[in-house]
């Protein structure tokens, strides 16, 4: 026997030294992909298993693993095949969970095979395996899924439990805390409330780890009483609060918050409930059914579908604004086509790491979502089972976005981390990710792109200019003043009022309606230009703005604007219904350009202008600039790098930390970001624009890096970019419009050019930018490929947000296919009986054929 076994050892010794150069041991650093295929959703669970190259450690489902063995030349692979058994666990003792909250049990069997001949090696098998091999098959067998290793940023995972949390005493002092109406017992502060958990007070916070305002009195309370935590009252849901130790100085759990807080009357089951799934269902029975139950219409039994085209998306935790967006994009024939339908040459002229190649992972999510693969209806036996089980349990499983995740919120602050994020910027930034990936090829985003005409008109003179912008949606404002049941709302305000005095529950709220033409009229009114410099006065003057679209896109999304700030930086939402119609008709906003009888204003440059605060001419030459140090200090609190922040002030010419937070916004992407502040010259005119005008001054040789960076990440080839800096003495907009009207011959390089640097969202992106790219559609070289047509739409898609701010909350859509809607809830895909037309965020039209 013993001699049988050494034979049979020196024999597997034998057969893998030809290989042993290619066997690797996992160093710190490699990603192991042990949980899913590079390609495809298979996964140890899936009936062929997955095969982990023993080189490269990426792995790869059955249909996939040949391709890498031919591409590679790499024969060892390690088998992983995962035999779930469901189980009847008791409540107390939970095994594993899934990510919809199943319990099982598993079994986990590995082998070695060798390519090509599928020769099987299974493990463990220290005896008769290579010591080498056997290491780095522990290696792999032990190592953390690749995803372990990226997403350790995100703060959920890093909160520890408070040392006090078990042994927190409460005083006995009587002391009832109301739903709402709150307000810091020292100060009239509204927002940013913290709740002591030992005496009840109610005090405003200051330099919390969430960055919001306050003055304070709440940590001023700890040093007095040293009652150690407090938690955030906006923040209560009954899965957990935000809450703070003032004594261990940071944020902090606790595991016995709803005992806490109950003892001062908060009954958290009161609120929003969350389920397993990282969002919010409320199932709070209450006369007035809430936004969540309304958009989810989760009062119906509603009928589950399966097949192509009807796949869920898993929620990792807060993702459903990607998994929206990306269900949206791949409903689009356009989409289907550039990734799904080129497949096959997409999968075979694939990087050698297929994980880090954007249209492979944009092909292996459209795959998933509409080859029916991944939904499919259960088996006759299995309902059959549960009826005699008396247990209904979903089906549909979904499939799990983390590889496209990962690839596509790489060195994204936000997207990259394991909050909540706004699905219109994460939509934008699939846009620009799209745009970046198909250069000199077919651009599935060019159904979104249209030119926006800019009408701005000099008051005193009457004069005016045209200029062209390039824009992916159109924001709808939703005007509170023209709701219909005003009457309604004012009398709602006024008992709300009536019981913050009385400290009694505030009433049923009242829901604005408004009208959308009023939105659409709102979206049409003039408005007014900031700073408007008018070149026929050579002066600043007043000047208004009008928008209409120079050409309409195939594909038309419309952003309601219901999100505002509040105090705390906070976004906030505005409760609305908007009245959406199923056909829209928006030919009347067709752009006329320069009228009969208009006259054009001269095409003339503001000449440089220096900050009003100068202390004389010199100083301003010799000194570094003005900086107001309290907006820097305002958003360094917020998280964001102080050079960064610094930046942001500079580059807004210090007009406030509204203007300076958006700045941070639009550049958080690029590499210099949170570099400090270096001026290229002694003198850069910056953005600033006041008052005291000083001619052309001579600048350094090379124009603000800022600004190029600016104009490159907009498509504009950068020695062109440089030229029309230094024509313009670097002021940006001027800049745009001498690069409109000096076209440069050979501009074939612009799209490598924008290949090549940071993608910059908000430059390429905002709406309300004016100093976005002034393109006319003739320039076919590098301007923008529009498909213009008739502004006739139908409604095909909506977004819906529920909850108080887009960073919270759960995000669901509703698109129509086959003339049915369909809702999309995460990994549920069912029926829609009522679609919550009127509550939406993000609408999504197609425009009808000329017929």
């Amino acid at each position: 026997f013993l001699r049988r076994n050494a034979k049979m050892a020196a024999d597997l010794g034998e057969l893998l030294v030809p290989y042993m150069p290619t066997i690797r041991v996992p160093r710190t650093g490699d990603r192991v992909f042990k949980s899913e295929c590079a390609f495809s959703f298979d996964s140890p669970e899936s009936e062929g298993g997955l095969y982990v190259c023993m080189n490269t450690f990426l792995g790869f489902g059955r249909e996939h693993v040949e391709r890498h063995y031919r591409k590679t030349g790499q024969s060892v692979y390690m088998h992983l095949k995962r035999h779930v058994k469901e189980t009847q666990s008791s409540s107390n003792c939970k095994l594993n969970r899934d990510f919809n909250g199943e319990d099982y049990e598993y079994e986990d069997e590995a082998k070695l095979v060798i390519f090509p001949d599928h020769f099987e090696i299974p493990l463990p098998n220290i005896e008769e395996l290579p010591a080498l091999v056997t290491i780095a098959c522990d290696a792999v067998l032990n190592a953390p899924s690749a995803y372990k290793k990226q997403e350790p940023e995100s703060w959920e995972e890093e909160i520890q439990v408070s040392r006090h949390a078990r042994s927190l005493r409460q005083l006995d002092n009587g002391v009832r805390i109301p739903p709402s109406g709150w307000k810091c017992q020292k100060c009239e502060m509204r927002e940013n409330l913290w709740l002591n958990l030992t005496d009840g007070a109610v005090l405003c916070g200051k330099w919390f780890f969430d960055g919001s305002g306050g003055n304070g009195h709440a940590l001023e309370h700890y040093r007095e009483t040293n009652y150690p935590l407090a938690v955030k009252l906006d923040t209560i849901t009954p899965d957990g609060a935000d809450v703070y130790s003032f004594e261990e100085e940071e944020a902090v759990l606790d595991p016995h918050i709803s005992e806490h807080l109950s003892h001062f009357g908060i009954d958290m089951l009161q609120m929003q409930k969350r389920t397993e799934n990282g969002h919010h269902t409320d199932n709070n029975p209450r006369p007035r059914v809430s936004e969540w139950e309304v958009i989810q219409e989760s009062g119906m039994k509603l009928k589950e579908v399966y097949g192509s085209g009807y796949t869920g998306i898993k929620n990792l935790g807060n993702s459903c604004y990607i998994s929206t967006v990306m269900q949206v994009l791949f409903s689009i024939p356009d989409f289907q086509r550039m990734y799904v339908g080129n497949l096959q040459r997409i999968f075979d002229y694939s990087p050698l790491d297929p994980t880090q190649d954007f249209a492979t992972q944009m092909a292996k999510l459209g795959h998933g979502l509409l080859s029916g693969q991944y939904s499919k209806p259960p088996m006759k036996s299995e309902l059959i089972e549960q009826v005699m089980k008396e247990e209904y349990k979903h089906q549909q499983k979904g499939i799990s976005p983390r590889m496209l995740k990962s690839l596509v919120s790489r060195g994204h602050p936000e997207f990259s981390s394991n909050r909540q994020q706004d699905a219109h910027e994460f939509l934008l930034h699939m846009v620009n990710l799209v745009e970046r990936n198909s250069a000199g090829s077919e651009n599935p985003s060019d159904v979104f792109r249209f030119l926006v005409e800019e009408r701005v008109q000099c008051c005193q003179t009457r004069r005016v200019r045209y200029t062209q912008r390039v824009d992916y949606c159109i924001q709808l404002p939703a005007p509170f003043e023209a709701a219909t049941n005003r009457e309604e709302l004012l009398a709602y305000e006024a008992k709300c009022k009536e019981a913050e005095e009385n400290m009694r529950p505030p009433p049923e709220p009242v829901r604005a309606r408004i009208p959308f033409t009023a939105c659409l009229q709102a979206f049409t009114e003039p408005e007014n230009v900031p700073d408007f410099w008018s070149s026929a006065l050579q002066a600043k003057s007043a000047g208004v703005k009008t928008s209409r679209f120079a050409s309409f896109p195939e594909y038309l999304v419309v952003q309601t604007k219901k999100f505002t700030f509040g105090v705390d930086w906070v976004p906030k939402k505005l409760d609305v219904g908007i009245d959406v119609p199923d056909f829209l008709d928006l030919s009347r906003l067709r752009a006329t350009g320069l009228q009969a009888g208009e006259e054009e204003l001269p095409d003339l440059m503001p000449p440089i202008v220096l900050p009003e605060d100068t202390r004389g001419m010199l100083n301003q030459l010799l000194k570094t600039p003005e900086i107001d140090e309290a907006a820097v200090m305002q958003l360094a609190e917020m998280g964001f790098p102080l050079e960064a922040c610094r930046k942001a002030v500079y580059y807004t010419g210090n007009m406030g930390p509204e203007m300076a937070f958006n700045w941070i916004i639009a550049h958080m992407e690029e590499p210099d970001f949170a570099e400090p502040l270096t001026l290229p010259s002694m003198i850069d005119p910056g953005p600033s624009a006041t008052d005291s005008p000083m001619g052309a001054i001579p600048l350094g040789n090379s124009p603000p890096e800022e600004s190029i960076a600016i104009l490159t990440s907009m498509g504009f080839p950068r020695t062109h970019s440089i030229h029309a800096l230094k024509a313009t003495n670097n002021n940006l907009e001027r800049a745009l419009d001498w690069i409109f009207t000096h076209p440069e011959e050979e501009e074939s390089d612009a799209l490598s050019d924008m290949a090549d640097t940071e993608p910059n969202d908000n430059a390429f992106f905002n709406a309300n930018s004016h100093s976005d790219s002034t393109l006319s559609p003739d320039r076919d070289t590098s301007g923008p490929r529009v498909k213009d047509g008739p502004g006739r739409y139908e409604l095909f898609a909506f977004i819906s947000h529920m909850g108080a701010s887009t960073m919270s909350g759960h995000y669901v859509c509703h698109i129509k296919k086959e003339g049915r809607w369909v809702i999309y809830n995460d990994h549920k895909v069912c029926l829609s009986e009522r679609p919550p037309k009127d509550l939406g965020y993000i609408y999504f039209y197609h425009r009808l054929s000329s017929s």
